[in-house]
């Protein structure tokens, strides 16, 4: 009898083992939030962090918080996919996300899957809301599931011939996406040997990580990978390194290494991919591994017939790789031998952003400024490009008397 006594009373321990892990709930209605505190209290597990889902305060939470799970309701939201794909970038790659919303679409499980995001279909009971949990946090214990697939963008800046500004470019998209969205972003620089980038990152004191190839063994880890970064802010960092002694394919894949250990702390990786620094390394980096190439050019014969070319390798080896045609105009327009119609005639398709000549650049950004967020009319171009790598929708500029109209409005 006894026996049978401590056998029950071990049965009702193990159910009573208390679950903990940190979570928070990213809610836009009052139903949501009290159906979640109803389930985790249903299950007596600690129920998790409230914070209204809205941008600026998902970005101060996760800055603060360690998060293992978060639960980010989209109930009231008219595409899920495309406000998941804005706002990802604001969520630690580290954590589970289960997406909680309204559409009953097969197309919307299937994108937020490729994001690396759970869906789960609302309305939902408080049972299944609990077990859907559950069973997230058993695949993180297990090192399975969709969070442990999230890890950094890669966005390439190709340069498609030498001075297309490649270098400024990459640096306004980095310096945009950490201040516009607040994305975490490592810059890599891929200039062993000189490079400008510490001037355009206002960096003072700078000098190239050594690069120790041969003495590194096992130690190459995600603390020695952060140990080679120099910090520019707290969302920003750089990766430069050089060496006197090894070669510049040695360094390649050195660099490579590095990346991959820093994927899972970043949102965004952008390469300063400049025409002096490519190889054939790196045609098949990009071709195998980027998710953005940002293609740079100038409208002159030999930028325009490179930018072909590339554009003909992706097309043909890598087309699931998304490809921004930036033409970059580094001097007068009356002074370039070609023009933007017959550049899409040779290109055979439509060029995504145009950045204008703006002869008060440079000494702008010698100064201290930054061009995404100036008054100068390069400004909303780069914006253009920003909101384009993040998958956003631009709007057509208003001109004339629609642009009078909303003046007045």
């Amino acid at each position: 009898m006894l026996d049978i006594l401590d056998s029950l009373n071990k049965v009702e321990k193990k159910s009573k083992e208390i679950i903990s892990f940190s979570c928070v709930a990213f809610t836009q209605t009052q139903e949501c939030r009290l159906l979640i505190e109803n389930a985790f209290r249903f299950e007596g597990i600690p129920l998790p962090s409230f914070v209204t889902n809205k941008d600026a305060d998902i970005q101060s939470y996760v800055r603060e918080a360690n998060v293992e799970i978060a639960l980010v309701e989209l109930n009231q939201s008219q595409n899920v996919t495309e406000d998941m794909r804005r706002i990802s970038h604001l969520l630690p790659n580290s954590a589970s996300v289960i997406v909680i919303g309204q559409e009953d679409a097969i197309s919307t499980i299937r994108n937020l899957k490729e994001m690396g995001f759970y869906y789960l279909f609302w309305p939902v009971s408080k049972e299944e809301l609990i077990e859907f949990v559950k069973n997230v946090r058993n695949n993180r214990q297990r090192e399975q599931g969709l969070g442990k697939k999230r890890v950094a963008k890669n966005i390439s800046v190709w340069g498609c011939k030498g001075g297309v500004g490649t270098s400024v470019i990459a640096t306004e998209i980095v310096f945009g996406l950490a201040d516009k969205h607040h994305a975490k972003c490592l810059l890599v620089d891929h200039d062993y040997y000189a490079s400008n980038l510490d001037i355009l990152l206002k960096l003072d004191g700078f000098e190239k990580k050594p690069a120790t190839i041969s003495g590194i063994g096992n130690d190459l880890d995600e603390t020695y990978a952060l140990s080679m970064t120099r910090k520019v802010n707290d969302l920003l960092s750089l990766l430069s390194v050089g060496s006197d002694v090894h070669q510049t394919h040695e360094l390649k894949e050195y660099t490579r290494s590095l990346e991959e250990l820093l994927a899972e702390q970043h949102n965004f990786i952008v390469e300063d991919m400049s025409k002096s620094c490519q190889t054939n390394i790196d045609y098949q980096y990009l071709t195998e591994k980027i998710d953005t190439a940002v293609l740079v050019f100038t409208p002159i014969v030999s930028s325009v017939r490179q930018l072909k070319k590339v554009l003909e390798l992706l097309d043909k080896q890598s087309k699931n790789t998304r490809k921004i045609i930036v033409l970059n105009h580094i001097q007068p327009t009356k002074a370039e031998p070609l023009s933007n119609k017959e550049i899409e005639v040779v290109l055979e398709r439509k060029i995504d952003v145009e950045i204008p000549f703006e002869p008060s650049m440079l000494k702008h950004v010698l100064d201290g400024g930054s061009l995404f967020n100036s008054r100068l009319p390069i400004a909303r171009p780069i914006l253009q490009l920003i909101s384009m790598i993040l998958g956003e929708s631009i709007k057509p500029r208003k001109t004339g008397i629609a642009a009078w109209f909303s003046r007045k409005r």
